[in-house]
């Protein structure tokens, strides 16, 4: 058995997850001018301690609401906008570590709300996601708890591998941007998904298998024909 590690956002999605649910927010009225002040207030106010990545720490646009309305409205809004942006190809290698009695999971800085049924979508056996803080059942304006972004990443994988008695050199990682570059340098496969400029060039210089859409058709095509001869 192996632990798969798959990236959502530009990885098993096509494009991102968490700006498509904040627009169809904005869109239904859900939320409106105050979260976008609250979320340039968490700017403004946390720029210092995370930099350039404070909007993917930016979680202000949530706050006040209740945590079961948000994740309601998620699970709807991924079934109906997110399933049909799913690379088919890379559920079929999803299925494919089924098949091999491996174990998969999504690691990725969406939301959980928004990661929960995708996982289960594709039939992972689990999630880490990022989980925004919350008092008494509603969102707050602050920073999430746990966000699964560069570094991070590697630490809850390294803790995910240890859970189930495995090694880093025993995980698979999928991934498509050069922040996932530390978590796909310690894993015993890495694969570049769709990788933008900074992860194709590691990628070649690592011999990384790299997936395009076109190549994921290719090697799927190729793996149904193997298992037809068998």
């Amino acid at each position: 058995m192996r632990l798969v590690l798959v990236d959502l956002d530009g990885t098993l999605l096509k494009g991102g997850s968490e700006a498509r649910f904040i627009l169809h927010l904005l869109l239904s009225r859900r939320i409106g001018a105050a979260a976008v002040v609250r979320s340039l207030i968490f700017a403004l106010r946390h720029a210092n301690r995370f930099g350039r990545h404070v909007w993917k720490k930016n979680k202000a646009y949530l706050a006040g609401l209740p945590a079961a309305e948000v994740e309601a409205l998620a699970r709807a809004f991924a079934l109906e906008s997110l399933s049909p942006l799913l690379r088919g190809s890379l559920r079929e290698r999803i299925a494919g570590h089924h098949a091999a009695g491996d174990h998969v999971i999504l690691l990725t800085g969406s939301p959980d709300f928004l990661a929960r049924p995708v996982a289960e979508a594709v039939g992972a056996h689990g999630w880490l996601a990022t989980a925004c803080a919350e008092k008494d059942g509603l969102y707050l304006a602050a920073p999430p708890l746990c966000h699964p972004f560069g570094r991070e990443k590697l630490v809850l994988a390294r803790a995910a591998a240890e859970r189930l008695g495995l090694a880093m050199a025993d995980c698979v990682a999928y991934a498509d941007t050069g922040e996932d570059i530390e978590l796909l340098s310690a894993v015993g496969v890495a694969v570049a998904v769709a990788p933008d400029g900074k992860l194709a060039r590691r990628a070649r210089a690592e011999g990384w298998e790299v997936l395009t859409d076109s190549r994921l058709r290719l090697r799927c095509r190729k793996l149904a024909a193997l298992g037809q001869r068998a």
